[in-house]
Parts: C-alpha cells; sequence; structure tokens
C-alpha cells in the first residue's frame, strides 16, 4: 500500500470531492403571496402558581442601650439565612445604626 500521498489526494481526503456546486436559484423570481392567509387561534396560557418556596429564618434577639450599665432595650431582628453567625452579624449592623453597646441574647430557628 501507498503511505504517500499526493496534494490533491490529501485535498479530497479533508475536504471532499471537487463537486460542482448546486445550481443557482434565480433571485428575480418572484413569490406570489396569498390574498387569504389563515392563522390557528392561540389558546391563552394558564397562569401557573407559584409555590412559595420555604424561606429559612432565624430570629435573634438583641439587648440594646445608649448607656454604659444604663436602661437597656430588647430588640428582635429577623433574618433569612441559615447561618447564625451571618444572622447575628446582621443583627448586630442593623443594631449599631441606632444604639452604641449591643449584647446578643439568642438565635433561634423560626
Amino acid at each position: 500500500m501507498n503511505t504517500e500521498l499526493t496534494e490533491e489526494e490529501m485535498r479530497r481526503a479533508l475536504f471532499g470531492g471537487s463537486e460542482s456546486p448546486a445550481p443557482a436559484t434565480n433571485p428575480y423570481t418572484q413569490y406570489t403571496v396569498p390574498d387569504v392567509v389563515i392563522v390557528q387561534p392561540v389558546k391563552a396560557a394558564k397562569k401557573q402558581k407559584v409555590s412559595k418556596g420555604f424561606t429559612p429564618r432565624l430570629r435573634v434577639t438583641l439587648r440594646v442601650g445608649n448607656e454604659f450599665e444604663g436602661k437597656m432595650h430588647e430588640m428582635v431582628h429577623e433574618a433569612d439565612t441559615l447561618s447564625s453567625l451571618v444572622a447575628e452579624q446582621e443583627a448586630t449592623k442593623m443594631a449599631r445604626k441606632k444604639f452604641r453597646f449591643v449584647e446578643l441574647i439568642s438565635v433561634k430557628s423560626m
């Protein structure tokens, strides 16, 4: 068997034989459009009810105040997360906007 191929044989093997291109259509032919067009009626799509998935929530209870060893208030913050650390940080951040002293009491799931 001959392992040496000529350039033409390699081209035919890679790109296929040299076939003549398909006859071109006449671009000047006019397509006729029928006078009456029949349109199928479209059914109205039913709105599917979106079920509300379970949202994990944690309730964080804080003791907050503006005076050192003074009057303290209890504050409750609800966080949409599973992580108690993230919920605690979020609640502390919100409490620090109004109060100077923040103490964590509890983090419970709802």
